[in-house]
């Protein structure tokens, strides 16, 4: 019998050179192996008729061989085999396999698999799969290959490895019985190798269930032990001189947002919740009238974000929003004169910073306020957990509201933010007009630099956008040989700013502030501007070798034009003809709805890749499908919040198998019930 922990190298059939190569998909212990999933089936069970294969198809078809031609030994070996299924025939080619002809008989009947091509003359399928007719299983895995591992070894090792696993079923008998849901064993067998379609489904829906369900469970109790009374009791004040001060008038997304918060901080627990809001969507507008309502309760209100020229933006903003009103905001940043620092940390340790805006430096130890009763992190992935909670620690476990101008998909943020009460901004600001987005090629270079000047002769402003800095990675833009490329030659009349990470902090500030004020008409930038200073009077994005960057990273970047009342245009230049970019692309240009990209995003790149949410601590899903298992993923939740209701440290007798899979999924140790 093999265990979660037995070694590849025990099982039949893997030496340690195979092993090495197994190794490069991660796959090490039996666990690893048996829990390496399909990426696909070949489904065996309904072969088209010969005669109704139209060209270039890749289907299913059935033939009996009716004749192995001799083979054709040149540079490369060929070999012929003709075929027929009573409505027509097909040759069947091979090159330098002389293992797959050996293996087909004359007189037999077999099902192939692959792309048939047709001419006026015969019906060709070259280098097809293939099963024998009366194969029992006729649904094969396809898994995920490296050089040295075909699909066929990959099912061998597999097959001995099943044989000799014996799987303790960890998930809790009560659930397994009431949603009808197969064995581990019977569900681990049918995933790999199917009896029917049917069986696949239901092996699919119990694995599923099971990661999600453990996921959940484990994601709430760690949120759940985050969360204690708070020591900031709020009482209702009227906010309503916050909104008569406004200059116009707040969305009915942005009012609900406000209202949400405003409840929940009247609540004995402390606010935890996540403001999601597409770029421009008015985020800073919620988190100021909050501020504003732990003003008036007696309390300071911070706000943290990743960068200084973030932090200044903010500071202004909350400036024009609070001031008005008697509310002082003061800002930290690491840029500042010790003397400068000194001054605002006393302020801070007195209280006479109401509001306090800044960077990482709000969470250094000689940071101390006086009553800090709530918290804000504005682009929150970009801080990790222990520095969130460094800035939850300057308080008596203050509230806290986390900002996101990157929609993710609402399946995926109930399951990463299980702690966090959410609430979505998915209304634009009256005056805001949808960005033009538009897909070309290299070709178009000369056009689009006389589509910048024409803008910039009007007196506007654009952004040119390279994915690395300095030349070296084989021919994507880079933007330091970019901006003396275009300073020297297309655009020599015009003036030209360059940003990017290497650049001190002083000098990003510099020619930032500089692009504000309108003395840089055209900034050519690295992805830094992604989060950046609100410039209103840009209304071009140029993003070079824009297959480069996920799609949830392009929206963030559009996302800084379009900030005014003008036209807008982002223009994604990339010579990529693959389907995967061509589908990104397609979605960039079709929508600018941030929660849609997502969603896209999320099914294009998998949840383990969006928008790196290793970061969050999310383990990877081998299994569930976000975008798929919708209704698995609300069952997953429902019986997470039902459970934890009843038992919520899993220290039931009938849940001690399911605090075990949570205990093996976020501890590291064993993930799999296998003896």
């Amino acid at each position: 019998m093999i265990t979660n922990n037995t070694e590849i190298t025990k099982i039949k059939g893997i030496s340690d050179k195979r092993a090495a190569m197994y190794n490069k998909l991660g796959i090490s212990t039996a666990e690893d192996l048996i829990s390496f999933y399909p990426r696909d089936y070949i489904d065996y069970t309904e072969p088209k008729k010969i005669a109704e294969i139209e060209n270039e198809e890749i289907c299913v078809f059935k033939g009996e061989v009716t004749k192995k031609l001799k083979p054709y030994f040149g540079k490369v070996t060929v070999y012929h085999i003709a075929v027929s299924d009573g409505t027509d025939e097909m040759l069947i080619t091979f090159f330098n396999n002389q293992f797959a002809y050996n293996k087909i008989v004359e007189g037999h009947s077999y099902l192939f698999y692959g792309k048939v091509t047709c001419t006026f003359a015969k019906k060709e399928a070259l280098s097809p799969v293939f099963i024998l007719a009366d194969t029992e299983s006729k649904i094969v895995p396809k898994y995920s290959l490296t050089k040295g591992l075909t699909n066929n070894i990959i099912i061998s090792n597999m097959v001995n490895a099943l044989e000799k696993a014996e799987f303790d079923d960890l998930l809790p008998e009560y659930i397994r019985e009431k949603e009808e849901l197969l064995p581990l064993k019977e569900s681990v067998y049918n995933i790999h190798f199917p009896e029917s379609a049917e069986m696949l489904e239901k092996s699919k829906k119990r694995l599923a269930f099971e990661e999600l369900l453990v996921l959940q469970l484990g994601l709430s109790l760690l949120g759940k032990q985050k969360r204690r009374e708070t020591g900031i009791p709020m009482k209702k004040v009227d906010i309503k001189d916050f909104f008569s001060s406004l200059p116009f008038q707040p969305t009915n997304a942005q009012k609900k947002a406000i209202k949400e918060c405003i409840s929940d901080m009247l609540k004995p627990l402390p606010m935890n919740r996540l403001l999601q809001g597409d770029v421009g969507s008015g985020k800073t507008l919620v988190a100021a009238a909050v501020m504003y309502f732990t003003v008036k309760n007696g309390f300071q209100a911070t706000l943290m974000a990743p960068t200084e020229i973030l932090a200044k933006q903010h500071k202004d903003t909350l400036c024009g929003f609070l001031e008005p009103l008697g509310i002082t905001v003061e800002l930290l940043t690491g840029s500042l004169t010790a003397k400068e620092k000194k001054l605002v940390k006393d302020k801070i340790k007195s209280g006479e910073a109401q509001i306090v805006v800044g960077t990482h430096a709000l969470i250094q130890k000689n940071v101390e306020f006086n009553n800090l009763g709530l918290s804000v992190t504005d682009e929150q992935h970009r801080f990790g957990v222990a520095q969130r909670s460094k800035l939850q620690e300057k308080g008596e476990n203050p509230h806290s509201l986390v900002m996101s101008a990157t929609p993710i998909p609402r399946t995926l943020a109930l399951m990463i933010y299980a702690d966090l009460d959410i609430s979505i901004l998915n209304e634009m600001p009256k005056g805001r007009l949808p960005i033009k987005t538009y897909g070309v090629d290299s070709s178009f270079h000369q056009r689009l630099y006389r589509f910048i000047i024409k803008y910039v002769n009007e007196g506007y402003q654009a952004y040119i956008v390279c994915p690395h800095i300095e030349e070296g990675v084989g021919d994507k833009a880079a933007a330091v040989q970019y901006f003396e490329e275009l300073k020297n030659g297309y655009l020599s009349g015009i003036s030209l700013g360059l940003l990017h990470g290497k650049m001190k902090q002083a000098e990003k500030d510099e020619v930032m502030n500089e692009f504000k004020l309108n003395h840089i008409s055209v900034l050519i930038a690295t992805t830094v501007i992604e989060v950046g200073i609100d410039v209103p009077n840009a209304v071009v994005m140029i993003i070079e070798n824009a297959e480069q960057f996920g799609l949830s990273q392009l929206h963030q970047l559009r996302g800084r034009v379009g900030r005014g009342s003008t036209q807008s245009h982002c223009i994604l230049v990339t010579d990529s003809k693959g389907e995967y970019t061509k589908a990104r692309i397609d979605t960039m240009t079709v929508t600018s709805d941030g929660f849609e990209i997502a969603n896209k995003d999320l099914e294009l790149r998998g949840p383990g890749d969006f928008f790196g949410y290793a970061q969050h601590g999310l383990p990877p899903l081998k299994i569930a499908d976000m975008t798929k298992d919708i209704e698995t993923v609300y069952l997953a939740q429902k019986y997470s919040k039902e459970i934890l209701e009843e038992d919520e440290n899993l220290s039931a007798e009938k849940n001690k198998g399911l605090c075990r899979l949570v205990e093996n999924l976020f501890n590291g140790g064993e993930k799999f019930g296998i003896n």
